[in-house]
């Protein structure tokens, strides 16, 4: 069971990593966006309408990759936030049935994401909106929406990666980097 725990964390540690980068860039664009917004509005009296999807579109990006990473770091609002952080038999017992509220909460959002009424896939959320496009950009808002369970299933791995690890006697995180570089 450790090794299957000191996999599942270097698998959560680089899928964290990967988001913290995924929500600065999304945070860069929404700036960028936004800066450009301002020049073209002020300056040029020309305000491009792109400009304010694309920045509400890396907002939401950036939000939820956040959110991931704030609740891998256990910086996220938990209803018992000390408790998070304990060790030994009572930080299991709150590591468990915060992967349990996790699992009640995300495990719905990722199943109707993909399947819809009868099981149907065409019918999941995700594949109902690669139908429509954005407004303003001709993108379709698959790309956008597919942030939703690509971010519930990245706290479902953490939240399973660290009650594994408690449940096998390790308290220490891997840091990605380590595995990355």
């Amino acid at each position: 069971m450790r090794a299957s725990a000191l996999l599942l964390m270097r698998l959560s540690a680089i899928l964290n990593r990967l988001a913290l980068h995924g929500a600065i860039l999304a945070l860069c664009v929404m700036l960028a966006a936004a800066l450009y917004q301002v020049v073209a509005r002020y300056i040029f009296f020309s305000p491009p309408a792109w400009t304010e999807e694309l920045a509400r579109f890396a907002m939401i990006w950036g939000g939820m990759l956040g959110a991931s990473a704030a609740f891998y770091s256990g910086s996220d609002p938990a209803l018992f936030a000390d408790a998070v952080h304990r060790r030994g038999t009572l930080g299991i017992v709150f590591a468990s049935l915060r992967v349990l509220s996790v699992a009640v909460f995300a495990l719905p959002v990722l199943w109707f994401s993909l399947f819809g009424p009868g099981l149907n896939p065409l019918r999941g959320f995700i594949m109902r909106t690669a139908g429509r496009q954005a407004e303003i950009m001709d993108v379709s808002m698959l790309w956008i929406t597919a942030a939703i369970p690509l971010v519930f299933a990245l706290i479902l791995i953490h939240a399973l990666a660290d009650l594994l690890a408690r449940l096998s006697g390790i308290h220490k995180p891997i840091r990605a980097e380590a595995e990355i570089g």
